[in-house]
């Protein structure tokens, strides 16, 4: 169970910061596009592809990072009073009841929808638009595959700190 746990946190760790370098590059991405726009009165259909297609990047592939050094969006106005063991309890029944049925729910929804883009090889439809939409649509099925291996290994962290003696955390990684 450790080791699991173990490798899914060094993975995600790994895909958060090699992801977390493409805001840079979203920065950069934007601020030529807004220069362009406003200095050269130019507009770029693939640029501003550019710029949704690296925030859904970012975004969805860093969301299995996220939950994984717990700093999601939660209402923790009890929660963060709680001890070890009844925060445990609430991360592996939310884990088990709403995340990993959630992943599923979604990586079984995209396989045909990024099937299909394939198979008709999509591409945007305006004009000096970006092709292969099919590579970001995969990026969804990805990304909560590994989104349902972190929940995995939260759920596997709870059950270890509810069982531990010493009332202490399970390894964040």
């Amino acid at each position: 169970m450790e080791s699991f746990i173990r490798f899914v946190d060094k993975l995600n760790t790994k895909i958060g910061s090699a992801v977390s370098w493409l805001t840079l590059a979203l920065v950069l991405v934007t601020c030529y596009d807004v220069f362009v726009r406003y200095i050269f009165h130019e507009s770029s259909a693939a640029f501003q592809e550019i710029e949704w297609h690296l925030f859904a990047i970012i975004f969805l592939t860093a969301a299995a990072y996220t939950l994984k050094t717990d700093d999601h969006v939660r209402v923790d106005i009890f929660y963060a009073r709680l001890p070890v063991k009844k925060k445990a309890i609430i991360d592996f029944i939310g884990t088990i009841f709403f995340l990993i049925p959630f992943c599923l729910i979604v990586i079984w929804s995209a396989k045909d929808f990024v099937i299909n883009s394939f198979l008709m090889n999509e591409k945007s439809p305006d004009a000096g638009g970006l092709p292969a939409r099919y590579i970001l649509k995969a990026f969804i099925p990805f990304s909560f595959f590994l989104l349902l291996l972190q929940g995995i290994a939260l759920m596997l962290k709870s059950f270890l700190n509810f069982k531990s003696e010493n009332k202490s955390p399970a390894s964040n990684g």
